[in-house]
């Protein structure tokens, strides 16, 4: 059994269309890093990432808590819109 809890982070990135914003030029283009089991093992890997592309400011890499949204009571509702 592991030391810590298992808190799965989500590691990705892509080119934003203006560096302000958090729109994606392609999203079918977005690098995933990768998926880690906790917090500190997912902030190194996006320092990696972030390192290697510091210098093109539309490139950006962002940590999605995963464990968050792993809620087996469905706590949130999501809406979403679906083409049938």
């Amino acid at each position: 059994m592991p030391d810590k809890q298992q808190l799965l982070h989500l590691v990705f990135g892509g080119q934003l269309i203006r560096p302000d914003s958090q729109e994606f030029v392609d999203p079918n283009k977005l690098h995933i890093v990768g998926i880690f089991p906790n917090y500190d093992a997912a902030v190194k890997a996006w320092r990696g990432a972030t390192g290697a592309t510091i210098d093109d400011a539309h490139m950006r890499y962002f940590i999605v808590h995963l464990h968050r949204l792993l809620d087996p009571t469905g706590g949130h509702d999501h809406d979403h819109d679906h083409d049938h």
